[in-house]
């Protein structure tokens, strides 16, 4: 792990706002799968309702993910790559190998 992964950062350039609400909607729909997972554990609903669910919502996240990680490869790897960064593929590919 290089020292990226330590540091507190931030990004230079603001998320488009478009963007920052479509990610906000898909957390709180997430959110709201997770409750409703919550709510058929107290009801005792079938396991393999709940295991779909629990699949819906993996999916889910990791569609954010995938959004959250294309966003950060063209605009703060693309920084990096142009500054002749040499850790900036170390934290790419650790960062591929977290959302598989």
């Amino acid at each position: 792990m290089g020292y990226w992964y330590m540091e507190c950062k931030y990004k230079h350039q603001p998320r488009d706002e478009k963007e920052l609400v479509n990610l906000k909607k898909r957390i709180h729909r997430i959110i709201g799968q997770l409750n409703g997972v919550e709510k058929m554990l107290d009801e005792n609903r079938y396991c393999g309702d709940i295991l779909i669910q629990v699949s819906a919502i993996e999916s889910a996240l990791q569609s954010v993910g995938y959004i959250i990680l294309k966003e950060h490869l063209e605009t703060c790897v693309r920084e990096k790559v142009k500054m002749d960064d040499p850790e900036v593929m170390v934290e790419v590919m650790e960062l591929i190998k977290k959302l598989k």
